[in-house]
Formats: structure tokens, C-alpha cells, sequence
């Protein structure tokens, strides 16, 4: 699996993997202009951050952290599975990251129906009784948490990839640098998540 391009399967790694961590260098900025108008509109808004808050399902919120806590876990299994060369750990570990990124979509569905239900959504539906400064505060909720399935999305059709090649024997001990680096985009992911479950759910929790 050596390209031509590459002296030796180290110096292959190492080149992927930094430049997955330039791409997440990206994704960071990108991810860093919305926290930086959650963080300005709430110094604005505050009773009305407060008032959203109280809207959103912590239950649901905390079980899809404990969700991406557990596939965070299972992907770093699968990361150390390739680099020892067991079949088995690669194909059982990726398994599990993908249903565990699947619950968190299904629940992040029933979290978004229930705000269709109650009129939440901004635009000409949304609840007239509400201060209409709520409509930023749900705006960058729905923006936020949605760009964040996105990836979510975006890294279980990277995990099918990856399980699809672990599967057909493609990765041993010498060769699993697409594990690591899709691994590491996992983890980006999860880690974003960990920002958004307190600052959007928890904001009046000491009310």
C-alpha cells in the first residue's frame, strides 16, 4: 500500500495524518465563527438565551454525549485493533462507532421534530409569544447542531468506507493509516459536541 511517493510506510503515515490535522485546523475556524456569534449574541441577549435553554431536552442532550463518549471509545479500539493486526477487533469496534453514531442522529431527529412541534423553528412560524430574540438563540441552535449531524453524516460514510476495507483484510499492523486519520476526524467530531452540549443545554442550569 506504499505510494510512489513515499520513502517508507512511516513517512506515508505521518504525511496523513498531518494533513488531516491541517484539514481540522479548518474545521476549528470554521466551527470558531459560530462560537464566536453564539458567544456576542448571548452577551446581548441573555434572558433570552436563558429562556431557550429551558426549551431544549437535557435528557436527550446528555444521552447523545454518553452516546459519542462510548463511539469515541470504540473508534480508539478500532485504531489500536488495525495497528496489532486483528481482524476481528477492526470489524467489531467500527461496527459499534457506526451504531452509536447512528443512535446520536435518531435521537438529534426526535430533538428536532419536537421543536417543529412546539414552533421553535424561526421564520413565520415560530411562536409569536416568544420574545422574538429567541429566534437568534434557536437560529444558532438549529445552525450549530445541524452543521454538527452533518459531520456526523459525513463520518459514518467514512466509518462504512473504513469497515468495508477492514473487512476485505485491507489493514495489518503495517498498514492502517486510514484507520488513525479517519479516526481522528471521529474524534473532532465528538469533541466539537462536547462545546455544544453545555453551552446550548446547560446555560440556566444555576437559575
Amino acid at each position: 500500500m506504499l505510494q510512489h511517493h513515499f520513502f517508507n510506510m512511516g513517512q506515508q503515515l505521518e504525511a496523513s495524518v498531518l494533513g488531516m490535522w491541517v484539514f481540522l485546523v479548518t474545521e476549528v475556524m470554521f466551527f470558531g465563527g459560530l462560537f464566536m456569534a453564539y458567544i456576542l449574541y448571548r452577551s446581548m441577549y441573555p434572558d433570552a438565551w436563558l429562556a431557550g435553554s429551558h426549551e431544549l431536552n437535557e435528557m436527550l442532550g446528555g444521552i447523545n454525549t454518553v452516546v459519542l463518549i462510548f463511539s469515541s471509545l470504540t473508534m480508539a479500539l478500532a485504531v489500536r485493533a488495525a495497528q496489532v493486526g486483528s481482524w476481528m477487533g477492526q470489524v467489531v469496534n467500527l461496527i459499534l462507532t457506526i451504531i452509536f453514531g447512528t443512535i446520536f442522529l435518531v435521537v438529534k431527529y426526535f430533538e428536532y421534530a419536537a421543536k417543529f412541534e412546539h414552533h421553535l423553528v424561526p421564520g413565520p412560524y415560530f411562536d409569536p409569544a416568544r420574545d422574538p430574540a429567541q429566534q437568534l438563540y434557536f437560529s444558532l441552535y438549529f445552525m450549530m447542531t445541524g452543521i454538527h449531524a452533518l459531520h456526523m453524516v459525513v463520518g459514518i460514510v467514512l466509518m462504512l468506507i473504513i469497515l468495508r476495507m477492514a473487512w476485505k483484510g485491507r489493514f495489518s499492523a503495517e498498514y492502517y493509516g486510514p484507520v488513525e486519520v479517519s479516526g481522528l476526524y471521529w474524534h473532532f467530531v465528538d469533541i466539537v459536541w462536547i462545546f455544544l452540549f453545555p453551552l446550548l443545554y446547560l446555560i440556566g442550569k444555576h437559575h
